[in-house]
């Protein structure tokens, strides 16, 4: 029973994903690798409550989050579980999440940096503050229960080295998956999305933007290095996690036992 429990483990850790990717000067170049990926996830053509796309797919393009958390104001992490539930939530070793303005707010828009940004879908675009680094959490939308999904991808803008990537960790954080994002060139966007091909979930997804990072408008971590902003998040509709198969709660129960007990030794 130990045997083919460590086999289950081993077994999830070695994920099998069809890998859809472009990258171009502008929206048209990457278009049709994002219609490939919204096929092979499924769903509607026109979405629904909460960018649901009839209940296999779900969008962000972050223009549902208000202007009032817009720059420079930081959006919660949890804004699209909580206040439009779309079943993630997204954490960062930095000091929190920032959306671009739209054309007439106070700051100015793609982040201060015109001649660096575009957008695929207009006008927002997304990045962590202080930090390359965002996680995706999954949940049954609106709730905390955990949940994963079956595919994920996204749009990095500026990607002028290889320096963005995707890495995908299933339930218990083994990793299953990752990939470098094509390079676009100055202005440019890639989209870089996965679909499992063998009933693969993914817990978490850990999106590396670039070596740079935006500190507030205009601001950079550093004078040298890429930045990279992101656009369009799609992913299959987060399901809960099952529970452990009975089989496998029985093996580890009798594993314990024996544990526990361990040999019997005469002491006379």
């Amino acid at each position: 029973m130990l045997a083919a429990v460590l086999l289950l483990s081993a077994s999830a850790a070695h994920g099998s994903f069809v890998v859809f990717e472009a990258a171009g000067a502008d929206a048209a170049a990457i278009t049709a690798a994002r219609d490939g990926f919204r096929t092979a996830v499924g769903g509607d053509t026109v979405a629904g409550p909460n960018g649901s796309f009839g209940g296999q797919r779900r969008e962000i393009n972050w223009d549902g989050v208000p202007n009032t958390l817009a720059d420079p104001a930081p959006m919660p992490g949890d804004f699209f579980n909580s206040t439009s539930p779309r079943g993630v939530e997204f954490s960062t070793p930095g000091t929190g999440f920032m959306v671009s303005t739209n054309s007439g707010q106070s700051s100015p828009v793609l982040f201060g940096f015109p001649n660096d940004f575009q957008t695929f879908s207009a006008q927002r675009l997304f990045t962590a503050i202080g930090s390359n680094v965002t996680e995706v959490s999954f949940f049954l939308p609106g709730t905390s229960t955990a949940a994963t999904t079956s595919a994920f991808g996204l749009i990095f803008v500026d990607v002028e080295t290889i320096s963005a990537k995707v890495e995908f960790f299933d339930q218990d954080g083994a990793a299953i998956f990752t990939r470098d994002a094509l390079q676009s060139g100055n202005q440019g966007l890639s989209f870089l999305g996965a679909v499992a091909d063998a009933g693969e979930r993914i817990g978490l997804v850990r999106i590396t933007a670039g070596l740079n990072t935006i500190l507030s408008n205009g601001n950079l971590g550093n004078p040298n290095d890429d930045v990279v902003v992101m656009d369009d998040f799609l992913y299959a509709e987060p399901l809960q996690v099952p529970e452990p198969p009975v089989l496998l709660l029985l093996g580890l129960g009798l594993l314990a036992g024996c544990v526990r007990r361990g040999p019997r030794r005469d002491l006379t």
